[in-house]
């Protein structure tokens, strides 16, 4: 059989654009705004961002490759872009193929033990797609871990601000991880599949969401700065009703806020000043 390379790029770009609609490559703003603040140079910083560009289409497309049976019978879903995946499965292993062989190509060329964080990465979300997210609780704890590890792809391994700002964004994560379970739990439910929300349902995946949200808080006052944890408590009065989507909307625009915040207050104290850890944008781990 005969593998056509036209279609394994519209699969790809398909992967991009459905994603980018979702609010779901945000991420690739953490690694970006982290390697801005510790001031890296710009062809450093360039090839960070295409690692991490690469990185995202490569596990969004293995997602979208494990969920393909559940999303041809799901609604609200981008029919014909899942119908034509479905019809061309080997063209999708094909290109996450290419994808991983680009993204630890471009790692290696940018040394700094890269290659080792953009492989944890895409490690972590292949488990996450195979088995993970059908796990309760562990679909949270592997975004967590996802959402710590991407952004790092911004950061050189031997800057500590950097690693602690991306501890913020793994909160920041799990927040947003149990806020889309919630989302998507009667869909998960129909479809047999057990997440934390369809273990926990509704009203208390809302209040596991709050206390995420007071961890991320606690970490920003104690390691990063007391008035971005301010800012992240205040997603705590945000209400919760009966439309999740709009919720997670209003989340991610919040603490999408707070993340400027903290970086612009990083910037401005030459490193972090938390209540407990005081870190120079110099210091290294």
């Amino acid at each position: 059989m005969s593998l056509s390379i036209r279609a394994a790029l519209r699969i790809v770009g398909d992967v991009a654009v459905y994603r980018l609609r979702r609010l779901e490559m945000a991420n690739l703003g953490g690694a970006v705004t982290i390697g801005l603040v510790l001031g890296l140079a710009p062809g450093d910083l360039a090839l960070r961002v295409a690692v991490a560009v690469v990185l995202n289409l490569l596990v969004y497309l293995n997602n979208d490759y494990y969920d393909v049976g559940q999303d041809l019978t799901a609604t609200g879903r981008d029919r014909a872009r899942t119908e034509f995946l479905a019809a061309h499965r080997a063209e999708a292993l094909l290109a996450q193929g290419a994808l991983a062989v680009v993204m630890l190509g471009l790692a290696a060329i940018a040394g700094g033990g890269l290659w080792l964080v953009a492989a944890t990465g895409a490690g972590i979300c292949a488990a996450y797609s195979a088995r993970l997210k059908r796990v309760p609780f562990l679909d949270v704890l592997a975004m967590i871990a996802w959402g710590g590890v991407m952004p790092l792809v911004g950061a050189p391994a031997d800057r500590l601000v950097g690693w602690l700002m991306a501890g913020q964004l793994a909160l920041f994560s799990g927040v947003f991880e149990s806020m889309q379970v919630r989302r998507d739990w009667a869909e998960d439910r129909d479809a047999g599949v057990r997440t934390t929300a369809v273990v926990l349902g509704p009203r208390r995946t809302a209040w596991l969401t709050r206390g995420l949200v007071a961890v991320a808080a606690l970490y920003a006052a104690a390691v990063l700065h007391p008035i971005a944890a301010g800012l992240a408590a205040l997603a705590l009065a945000l209400p919760v009703t009966d439309d999740a989507a709009k919720d997670w909307t209003r989340m991610k625009l919040l603490l999408g806020v707070t993340w400027l915040v903290i970086c612009g207050l990083v910037v401005a104290n030459g490193g972090t000043a938390g209540l407990w850890l005081h870190v120079s944008l110099g210091a290294g781990g």
